[in-house]
């Protein structure tokens, strides 16, 4: 463009001082002028173009703020007098046992509202069938994973009693006894419930005779507690 402008401006000086032909020199003069005012630098282009995805990209991630986007991670609430723990799942021990990572620093967490089938400890505590069934049940739903933990105080084995949130907002303890993998934990009239829903699952679970309930006589674990290991009455 600038070599162009340069011959033309070169000849119509020389037309002009020649004094022949001047007109259509300024003429084409204009015209060239004209043509390179109208050219849109690719520079420009670019950074038109820029700012357009900018602001584009600006306004979607405000919608998605404002609108509470779906990735925003939902918000647990700790249990009246209780606590959050939030942690990457390292062991699972029984269908209702299971540690977590927090940093550096470990915790066992015992499932709230239900009771496993109880693995063999030793040769004087037998295990209950369905043990490691319930056991596997729950390493598939929780093993490796980080967890929300909603944690209601810690049983006399220093142990955190929690539910363990799930992404589709059900708890893990829940997902046991739905399976058929868990009681739920009625011992002592109850007083160890802290879902009321886990009740209704199991007994759902029994009804479609799923898990533990499909062999008549079930014998739930504290029960097992009591009558195989200390009484020895297996």
């Amino acid at each position: 463009m600038n070599r162009l402008l340069n011959t033309t401006l070169r000849r119509a000086l020389n037309a002009l001082l020649s004094n022949r032909r001047a007109r259509v020199w300024v003429t084409a003069l204009l015209a060239v002028i004209a043509a390179g005012a109208a050219v849109w630098s690719p520079d420009q282009a670019g950074n038109q173009t820029s700012s357009q995805t900018s602001s584009q990209t600006s306004s979607q991630v405000s919608s998605q703020a404002s609108s509470g986007g779906a990735q925003a991670a939902p918000h647990i609430a700790a249990p009246r007098g209780g606590f959050v723990l939030e942690g990457r799942v390292v062991r699972v021990a029984d269908g209702d046992t299971f540690t977590v990572l927090t940093g550096s620093t470990q915790h066992r967490i015992r499932m709230a509202s239900i009771d496993a089938p109880e693995t063999q400890k030793d040769a004087q505590r037998r295990g209950q069938p369905y043990a490691r069934a319930s056991r596997d049940a729950l390493a598939s739903l929780v093993s490796g994973k980080t967890l929300t933990l909603r944690c209601y105080e810690k049983d006399r084995y220093d142990r955190s009693v929690c539910d363990a949130m799930l992404p589709d907002g059900g708890t893990a303890n829940q997902k046991q006894a739905e399976s058929g993998m868990a009681w739920a934990n009625m011992e002592g009239k109850g007083k160890f419930m802290r879902d009321p829903a886990v009740r209704k699952l199991e007994q759902q679970a029994r009804q479609a005779r799923r898990g533990l309930w499909r062999d008549e006589g079930a014998v739930p674990p504290w029960v097992w507690r009591y009558d195989c290991w200390k009484q020895q009455k297996c």
